[in-house]
Protein backbone atom coordinates (compact mmCIF):
# COMPACT_ATOMS: atom_id res chain seq x y z
CA UNK A 1 0.00 0.00 0.00
CA UNK A 2 3.17 2.61 0.33
CA UNK A 3 2.47 3.31 -3.42
CA UNK A 4 -0.59 5.14 -1.79
CA UNK A 5 1.11 7.41 0.58
CA UNK A 6 -0.55 10.77 0.34
CA UNK A 7 1.43 13.56 -0.90
CA UNK A 8 -0.98 15.49 1.44
CA UNK A 9 -0.80 14.60 4.64
CA UNK A 10 1.57 11.74 6.41
CA UNK A 11 0.24 8.34 7.46
CA UNK A 12 -1.15 5.55 5.99
CA UNK A 13 -4.90 5.92 6.82
CA UNK A 14 -6.78 2.80 7.65
CA UNK A 15 -9.09 3.80 4.98
CA UNK A 16 -6.55 3.72 2.75
CA UNK A 17 -5.45 0.42 4.18
CA UNK A 18 -8.87 -1.81 4.20
CA UNK A 19 -10.29 -0.01 1.41
CA UNK A 20 -8.61 -2.24 -1.29
CA UNK A 21 -6.95 -1.69 -5.15
CA UNK A 22 -7.36 1.54 -5.95
CA UNK A 23 -8.17 2.27 -9.94
CA UNK A 24 -5.81 5.07 -11.32
CA UNK A 25 -6.91 7.42 -13.87
CA UNK A 26 -4.98 9.31 -16.20
CA UNK A 27 -2.58 12.94 -15.62
CA UNK A 28 -3.74 15.87 -17.61
CA UNK A 29 -1.84 15.64 -20.99
CA UNK A 30 -2.55 18.62 -23.77
CA UNK A 31 -5.03 20.59 -23.99
CA UNK A 32 -9.10 20.37 -24.06
CA UNK A 33 -12.07 22.35 -24.60
CA UNK A 34 -15.46 20.88 -22.51
CA UNK A 35 -18.63 22.75 -21.41
CA UNK A 36 -17.84 22.82 -17.62
CA UNK A 37 -13.88 22.60 -15.95
CA UNK A 38 -14.24 20.90 -12.19
CA UNK A 39 -11.20 21.97 -10.25
CA UNK A 40 -11.00 19.08 -7.11
CA UNK A 41 -11.70 15.22 -7.39
CA UNK A 42 -13.43 15.04 -3.87
CA UNK A 43 -17.11 14.22 -3.11
CA UNK A 44 -18.44 18.16 -4.69
CA UNK A 45 -16.65 17.85 -7.87
CA UNK A 46 -17.13 14.16 -8.11
CA UNK A 47 -20.66 14.46 -8.21
CA UNK A 48 -20.97 17.47 -9.92
CA UNK A 49 -18.92 15.60 -13.00
CA UNK A 50 -21.30 12.69 -12.85
CA UNK A 51 -24.63 14.40 -13.02
CA UNK A 52 -23.09 16.92 -15.65
CA UNK A 53 -22.22 14.27 -17.96
CA UNK A 54 -25.33 11.71 -16.97
CA UNK A 55 -27.03 15.18 -18.35
CA UNK A 56 -25.32 15.55 -21.48
CA UNK A 57 -22.54 18.20 -20.98
CA UNK A 58 -19.05 17.40 -21.67
CA UNK A 59 -16.78 18.13 -18.58
CA UNK A 60 -13.28 17.39 -17.74
CA UNK A 61 -12.42 17.63 -13.96
CA UNK A 62 -8.35 18.13 -12.82
CA UNK A 63 -7.23 16.52 -9.32
CA UNK A 64 -3.89 17.24 -7.69
CA UNK A 65 -3.43 14.56 -6.07
CA UNK A 66 -5.02 11.52 -6.21
CA UNK A 67 -9.04 10.93 -5.77
CA UNK A 68 -9.91 10.78 -2.01
CA UNK A 69 -6.13 12.09 -0.71
CA UNK A 70 -7.74 15.25 0.25
CA UNK A 71 -10.56 15.25 2.91
CA UNK A 72 -13.12 13.35 1.33
CA UNK A 73 -11.39 10.23 1.45
CA UNK A 74 -9.60 11.02 4.97
CA UNK A 75 -12.58 11.93 7.12
CA UNK A 76 -14.05 10.77 10.38
CA UNK A 77 -16.44 9.00 7.81
CA UNK A 78 -19.88 10.61 9.86
CA UNK A 79 -23.17 11.57 8.47
CA UNK A 80 -24.54 13.91 10.55
CA UNK A 81 -28.29 15.19 10.93
CA UNK A 82 -28.99 18.98 10.02
CA UNK A 83 -26.24 21.69 8.92
CA UNK A 84 -23.15 21.95 11.14
CA UNK A 85 -25.36 24.00 13.71
CA UNK A 86 -28.00 22.54 15.86
CA UNK A 87 -31.51 23.99 13.67
CA UNK A 88 -32.40 25.49 17.08
CA UNK A 89 -28.99 27.73 17.11
CA UNK A 90 -29.51 28.54 13.33
CA UNK A 91 -32.84 29.52 13.68
CA UNK A 92 -31.48 32.03 16.12
CA UNK A 93 -30.11 34.27 13.69
CA UNK A 94 -32.03 33.07 10.39
CA UNK A 95 -35.13 32.58 12.08
CA UNK A 96 -37.58 29.36 11.68
CA UNK A 97 -38.24 29.52 7.62
CA UNK A 98 -34.62 29.43 6.56
CA UNK A 99 -33.50 27.56 9.39
CA UNK A 100 -35.98 24.56 8.57
CA UNK A 101 -34.80 24.89 4.86
CA UNK A 102 -31.66 24.43 5.40
CA UNK A 103 -32.18 21.59 7.84
CA UNK A 104 -34.84 19.44 4.99
CA UNK A 105 -31.99 20.58 2.40
CA UNK A 106 -29.20 18.36 4.61
CA UNK A 107 -32.17 15.51 4.64
CA UNK A 108 -32.37 15.39 1.36
CA UNK A 109 -28.71 15.47 1.07
CA UNK A 110 -28.89 12.19 3.28
CA UNK A 111 -30.97 10.40 1.06
CA UNK A 112 -30.05 11.14 -2.05
CA UNK A 113 -26.44 9.67 -0.81
CA UNK A 114 -28.29 6.74 0.19
CA UNK A 115 -29.74 6.36 -3.19
CA UNK A 116 -26.83 7.07 -5.14
CA UNK A 117 -24.90 4.45 -3.16
CA UNK A 118 -27.65 1.75 -3.36
CA UNK A 119 -27.89 2.60 -7.49
CA UNK A 120 -24.78 2.02 -7.98
CA UNK A 121 -23.91 -0.83 -6.14
CA UNK A 122 -21.11 1.18 -3.67
CA UNK A 123 -20.88 -0.17 -0.50
CA UNK A 124 -19.79 2.77 1.59
CA UNK A 125 -20.19 0.21 4.43
CA UNK A 126 -22.66 2.08 5.88
CA UNK A 127 -23.90 1.65 9.73
CA UNK A 128 -26.60 3.33 11.28
CA UNK A 129 -26.77 5.35 14.25
CA UNK A 130 -24.95 8.92 15.87
CA UNK A 131 -24.57 9.94 19.48
CA UNK A 132 -23.64 13.71 20.38
CA UNK A 133 -22.47 13.97 24.13
CA UNK A 134 -21.91 16.76 26.41
CA UNK A 135 -18.13 17.21 28.18
CA UNK A 136 -20.11 19.60 30.86
CA UNK A 137 -23.27 18.96 33.00
CA UNK A 138 -23.98 22.57 32.38
CA UNK A 139 -25.68 21.55 28.48
CA UNK A 140 -27.95 19.35 29.79
CA UNK A 141 -30.78 21.65 29.54
CA UNK A 142 -29.67 22.28 25.61
CA UNK A 143 -29.40 18.40 24.48
CA UNK A 144 -32.91 18.45 26.25
CA UNK A 145 -33.92 21.13 24.11
CA UNK A 146 -32.24 19.76 20.88
CA UNK A 147 -34.59 16.21 20.70
CA UNK A 148 -37.90 18.22 21.53
CA UNK A 149 -37.11 20.21 19.19
CA UNK A 150 -35.78 18.52 16.55
CA UNK A 151 -39.36 16.26 16.69
CA UNK A 152 -42.01 19.18 17.62
CA UNK A 153 -40.38 21.54 14.85
CA UNK A 154 -38.27 19.89 12.61
CA UNK A 155 -40.62 17.14 11.58
CA UNK A 156 -37.30 15.02 12.82
CA UNK A 157 -38.51 12.20 15.21
CA UNK A 158 -35.17 9.65 15.42
CA UNK A 159 -33.34 12.09 18.15
CA UNK A 160 -34.04 11.38 22.01
CA UNK A 161 -32.21 12.43 24.55
CA UNK A 162 -29.72 10.18 26.82
CA UNK A 163 -29.39 10.87 31.08
CA UNK A 164 -25.61 10.14 32.38
CA UNK A 165 -26.33 6.75 33.13
CA UNK A 166 -27.43 5.72 29.31
CA UNK A 167 -24.77 7.92 27.66
CA UNK A 168 -22.30 5.80 29.76
CA UNK A 169 -23.53 2.54 28.66
CA UNK A 170 -24.35 3.20 25.04
CA UNK A 171 -20.72 5.10 24.84
CA UNK A 172 -18.92 2.75 27.10
CA UNK A 173 -17.32 5.83 29.30
CA UNK A 174 -18.36 7.83 32.23
CA UNK A 175 -16.39 10.83 30.82
CA UNK A 176 -19.61 12.51 29.44
CA UNK A 177 -22.83 13.79 31.61
CA UNK A 178 -25.61 12.98 28.76
CA UNK A 179 -25.91 13.02 25.22
CA UNK A 180 -28.63 12.59 22.54
CA UNK A 181 -28.82 9.77 19.83
CA UNK A 182 -30.08 9.79 16.64
CA UNK A 183 -30.77 7.15 14.91
CA UNK A 184 -32.07 8.15 11.22
CA UNK A 185 -28.02 8.62 10.45
CA UNK A 186 -25.37 6.61 10.70
CA UNK A 187 -21.55 6.73 9.41
CA UNK A 188 -19.48 5.13 6.25
CA UNK A 189 -16.09 4.38 4.77
CA UNK A 190 -15.57 7.79 3.18
CA UNK A 191 -13.07 6.31 0.68
CA UNK A 192 -14.83 3.40 -0.69
CA UNK A 193 -17.62 5.90 -1.41
CA UNK A 194 -15.02 8.41 -2.74
CA UNK A 195 -13.62 5.42 -5.34
CA UNK A 196 -16.98 4.54 -6.26
CA UNK A 197 -17.74 7.58 -6.96
CA UNK A 198 -15.20 8.54 -9.54
CA UNK A 199 -15.53 5.03 -11.16
CA UNK A 200 -19.17 6.35 -11.91
CA UNK A 201 -18.49 9.48 -12.66
CA UNK A 202 -15.56 8.11 -15.35
CA UNK A 203 -18.25 5.48 -16.49
CA UNK A 204 -20.74 8.19 -17.04
CA UNK A 205 -18.43 10.10 -19.50
CA UNK A 206 -16.70 12.55 -17.58
CA UNK A 207 -12.79 13.07 -18.54
CA UNK A 208 -11.59 12.82 -15.09
CA UNK A 209 -7.61 13.46 -14.56
CA UNK A 210 -5.67 13.06 -11.52
CA UNK A 211 -2.05 14.24 -10.64
CA UNK A 212 -3.14 17.37 -12.33
CA UNK A 213 -2.42 21.20 -10.45
CA UNK A 214 -4.32 24.07 -11.47
CA UNK A 215 -1.98 26.77 -11.70
CA UNK A 216 -4.48 29.68 -12.89
CA UNK A 217 -7.82 30.88 -14.15
CA UNK A 218 -8.41 33.62 -16.46
CA UNK A 219 -11.00 34.79 -18.87
CA UNK A 220 -10.22 34.72 -22.64
CA UNK A 221 -12.53 35.95 -25.36
CA UNK A 222 -15.67 34.91 -23.63
CA UNK A 223 -14.42 31.60 -22.09
CA UNK A 224 -13.00 30.81 -19.23
CA UNK A 225 -9.15 28.90 -18.97
CA UNK A 226 -8.18 26.86 -16.28
CA UNK A 227 -3.97 26.58 -16.37
CA UNK A 228 -2.08 23.55 -15.66
CA UNK A 229 1.27 22.71 -16.18
CA UNK A 230 0.44 20.08 -18.59
CA UNK A 231 -2.23 22.27 -20.83
CA UNK A 232 -5.04 24.17 -20.65
CA UNK A 233 -8.47 23.41 -20.01
CA UNK A 234 -11.08 25.64 -21.81
CA UNK A 235 -14.72 25.81 -20.69
CA UNK A 236 -18.11 27.79 -20.26
CA UNK A 237 -18.14 27.39 -16.98
CA UNK A 238 -15.96 26.32 -14.13
CA UNK A 239 -16.21 24.37 -10.40
CA UNK A 240 -13.86 25.21 -8.09
CA UNK A 241 -14.23 21.74 -5.49
CA UNK A 242 -10.82 21.93 -3.70
CA UNK A 243 -12.33 23.22 -0.02
CA UNK A 244 -9.60 23.18 2.30
CA UNK A 245 -6.39 22.87 -0.43
CA UNK A 246 -7.62 26.03 -2.18
CA UNK A 247 -3.95 27.37 -1.74
CA UNK A 248 -3.55 30.67 -3.81
CA UNK A 249 -5.34 29.96 -6.41
CA UNK A 250 -8.15 32.02 -6.34
CA UNK A 251 -8.44 34.70 -3.37
CA UNK A 252 -12.17 34.50 -2.61
CA UNK A 253 -12.44 31.40 -1.84
CA UNK A 254 -9.12 31.35 0.12
CA UNK A 255 -10.55 34.60 2.03
CA UNK A 256 -13.62 32.38 2.83
CA UNK A 257 -12.55 29.21 3.36
CA UNK A 258 -9.32 28.27 6.18
CA UNK A 259 -7.81 24.68 6.18
CA UNK A 260 -7.51 23.26 10.04
CA UNK A 261 -5.58 20.13 10.69
CA UNK A 262 -7.79 17.19 11.34
CA UNK A 263 -6.03 14.02 12.70
CA UNK A 264 -7.47 10.86 13.25
CA UNK A 265 -5.87 7.11 14.77
CA UNK A 266 -7.20 3.84 14.08
CA UNK A 267 -6.54 0.68 16.93
CA UNK A 268 -6.39 -3.01 16.81
CA UNK A 269 -9.69 -4.81 16.97
CA UNK A 270 -11.53 -4.19 20.32
CA UNK A 271 -12.72 -7.60 20.51
CA UNK A 272 -11.70 -8.08 24.24
CA UNK A 273 -13.54 -4.79 24.89
CA UNK A 274 -17.09 -4.88 23.81
CA UNK A 275 -18.16 -2.42 26.37
CA UNK A 276 -16.83 0.77 24.39
CA UNK A 277 -19.93 1.82 21.92
CA UNK A 278 -22.02 -1.28 22.05
CA UNK A 279 -24.53 0.09 19.26
CA UNK A 280 -21.35 0.51 17.05
CA UNK A 281 -23.23 4.07 16.65
CA UNK A 282 -20.76 7.45 15.87
CA UNK A 283 -19.89 9.68 18.64
CA UNK A 284 -19.36 13.61 18.08
CA UNK A 285 -18.39 15.38 21.46
CA UNK A 286 -19.81 19.09 22.32
CA UNK A 287 -16.04 20.74 22.64
CA UNK A 288 -15.14 23.33 20.17
CA UNK A 289 -11.88 21.36 19.29
CA UNK A 290 -14.28 18.41 18.98
CA UNK A 291 -13.72 14.59 19.73
CA UNK A 292 -15.37 12.33 17.36
CA UNK A 293 -14.96 8.71 17.05
CA UNK A 294 -16.81 5.46 16.05
CA UNK A 295 -15.96 2.07 15.24
CA UNK A 296 -15.29 0.22 12.68
CA UNK A 297 -16.74 -3.07 10.36
CA UNK A 298 -14.32 -4.85 11.99
CA UNK A 299 -14.65 -3.08 15.57
CA UNK A 300 -11.46 -0.86 15.24
CA UNK A 301 -12.26 2.17 17.00
CA UNK A 302 -11.49 5.31 14.50
CA UNK A 303 -10.88 8.21 16.86
CA UNK A 304 -10.46 11.79 15.50
CA UNK A 305 -9.75 15.29 17.20
CA UNK A 306 -8.95 19.03 15.53
CA UNK A 307 -5.79 20.06 17.11
CA UNK A 308 -2.83 21.50 14.44
CA UNK A 309 -0.18 19.53 15.60
CA UNK A 310 3.06 21.03 15.02
CA UNK A 311 5.03 17.68 13.95
CA UNK A 312 3.95 16.19 10.83
CA UNK A 313 5.67 13.06 12.08
CA UNK A 314 3.02 10.33 12.02
CA UNK A 315 4.46 8.86 14.84
CA UNK A 316 3.46 12.24 17.27
CA UNK A 317 0.38 12.27 15.47
CA UNK A 318 -0.34 9.09 16.97
CA UNK A 319 0.96 9.57 20.66
CA UNK A 320 -1.45 12.56 20.33
CA UNK A 321 -4.91 10.80 19.62
CA UNK A 322 -3.70 8.22 21.89
CA UNK A 323 -3.83 10.61 24.88
CA UNK A 324 -7.20 11.38 23.99
CA UNK A 325 -8.06 7.58 23.58
CA UNK A 326 -6.88 7.13 27.08
CA UNK A 327 -8.37 10.16 28.82
CA UNK A 328 -11.85 9.02 27.53
CA UNK A 329 -11.18 5.10 27.59
CA UNK A 330 -8.90 4.57 30.40
CA UNK A 331 -9.34 0.96 29.72
CA UNK A 332 -7.70 0.81 26.09
CA UNK A 333 -4.05 1.99 27.62
CA UNK A 334 -2.88 -0.83 25.73
CA UNK A 335 -4.15 -1.13 23.05
CA UNK A 336 -2.55 -0.93 20.18
CA UNK A 337 -2.84 1.99 17.46
CA UNK A 338 -2.11 0.42 14.29
CA UNK A 339 -3.02 3.89 11.50
CA UNK A 340 -2.88 7.55 12.15
CA UNK A 341 -3.15 10.26 9.78
CA UNK A 342 -4.41 13.31 8.83
CA UNK A 343 -5.15 16.37 6.53
CA UNK A 344 -7.05 19.64 6.01
CA UNK A 345 -10.72 20.38 6.49
CA UNK A 346 -12.10 23.45 5.24
CA UNK A 347 -13.97 25.34 7.79
CA UNK A 348 -15.78 28.88 7.68
CA UNK A 349 -16.29 31.82 9.89
CA UNK A 350 -19.58 31.03 10.66
CA UNK A 351 -19.61 27.34 10.01
CA UNK A 352 -21.70 27.31 7.45
CA UNK A 353 -21.20 25.87 3.35
CA UNK A 354 -19.58 28.53 0.94
CA UNK A 355 -21.39 28.68 -2.35
CA UNK A 356 -20.51 31.78 -4.13
CA UNK A 357 -19.85 32.99 -8.06
CA UNK A 358 -16.43 34.33 -7.05
CA UNK A 359 -16.02 35.32 -11.19
CA UNK A 360 -18.37 35.02 -13.44
CA UNK A 361 -18.87 31.50 -14.85
CA UNK A 362 -17.17 30.54 -12.34
CA UNK A 363 -18.80 29.24 -9.25
CA UNK A 364 -16.76 28.06 -5.85
CA UNK A 365 -18.28 25.36 -3.49
CA UNK A 366 -16.70 24.20 0.11
CA UNK A 367 -16.80 24.78 3.58
CA UNK A 368 -18.48 22.12 4.64
CA UNK A 369 -16.67 22.77 8.66
CA UNK A 370 -16.80 18.57 9.65
CA UNK A 371 -19.82 18.04 8.07
CA UNK A 372 -19.63 17.63 4.43
CA UNK A 373 -19.80 13.62 3.84
CA UNK A 374 -23.44 14.42 2.88
CA UNK A 375 -23.89 18.05 1.93
CA UNK A 376 -20.80 17.81 -0.27
CA UNK A 377 -22.10 14.88 -2.23
CA UNK A 378 -25.75 17.00 -3.04
CA UNK A 379 -23.57 20.33 -3.31
CA UNK A 380 -21.73 18.80 -6.03
CA UNK A 381 -25.18 17.44 -7.55
CA UNK A 382 -27.08 20.51 -7.21
CA UNK A 383 -24.49 22.37 -8.85
CA UNK A 384 -24.80 19.89 -12.07
CA UNK A 385 -28.62 20.32 -12.02
CA UNK A 386 -28.17 24.14 -11.60
CA UNK A 387 -26.09 24.21 -14.46
CA UNK A 388 -28.62 22.68 -16.57
CA UNK A 389 -31.07 24.93 -15.90
CA UNK A 390 -32.72 23.34 -12.97
CA UNK A 391 -34.02 25.88 -9.77
CA UNK A 392 -32.68 24.28 -7.12
CA UNK A 393 -31.90 24.04 -3.08
CA UNK A 394 -28.00 25.29 -3.76
CA UNK A 395 -29.71 28.94 -3.47
CA UNK A 396 -30.35 28.26 0.42
CA UNK A 397 -26.53 28.00 0.86
CA UNK A 398 -25.48 30.84 -2.13
CA UNK A 399 -27.36 33.58 -0.15
CA UNK A 400 -26.10 33.26 3.17
CA UNK A 401 -23.80 35.50 4.19
CA UNK A 402 -20.49 34.64 5.27
CA UNK A 403 -18.20 37.13 5.94
CA UNK A 404 -14.46 36.59 5.16
CA UNK A 405 -11.54 35.29 7.82
CA UNK A 406 -10.53 38.46 9.35
CA UNK A 407 -6.23 39.38 9.11
CA UNK A 408 -5.77 39.17 5.53
CA UNK A 409 -4.08 36.43 3.80
CA UNK A 410 -0.80 37.13 6.12
CA UNK A 411 -2.49 36.96 8.91
CA UNK A 412 -5.71 34.85 9.17
CA UNK A 413 -4.02 31.50 9.38
CA UNK A 414 -1.91 32.91 12.96
CA UNK A 415 -5.38 34.19 14.06
CA UNK A 416 -6.82 31.09 13.65
CA UNK A 417 -4.27 29.36 15.21
CA UNK A 418 -4.36 31.36 18.55
CA UNK A 419 -8.18 30.76 18.37
CA UNK A 420 -8.00 27.55 18.13
CA UNK A 421 -5.18 27.01 20.91
CA UNK A 422 -7.66 29.63 23.05
CA UNK A 423 -10.45 27.33 22.73
CA UNK A 424 -9.11 23.90 22.85
CA UNK A 425 -7.43 25.44 26.49
CA UNK A 426 -11.03 26.24 27.07
CA UNK A 427 -12.12 22.76 26.95
CA UNK A 428 -9.73 21.55 29.05
CA UNK A 429 -10.33 23.96 31.58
Amino acid sequence: MDKWQSPIAPGISWYQASAGERQTYPALDGSKSVDVAIIGGGYTGLQAAFTLAKHGSSVALIEAAHFGDGASGRNGGQMGTGQRWWPEDQEKELGYARSKMLFDMAEHAKQYLHDFAGTHGIDMEYMPGQMNVAHKKGYEADYRANAEIAAERYDYPHIRFMDRRETAERVGTQDYFCGVRDTGTGHIHPLKLLIGLARVAADAGASVYEMTRATGIRRKGGKIEVETPSGTLTADRVLIATNAYIGNLEPVTAAHIMPIGSFIAATEPLDAFPTVIPGGEAVCDSRFVVRYFRKSKDNRLLFGGRETYASKDVRDTAAAIRKQIVDTYPVLKDVEITHAWGGNVGITLPRQPFVREVQPGVTSIGGYSGHGVMLSNYCGKLYADMVSGKTTELDHLSQLDLPPFPGGARMRSPLLFLALTWFALRDRL
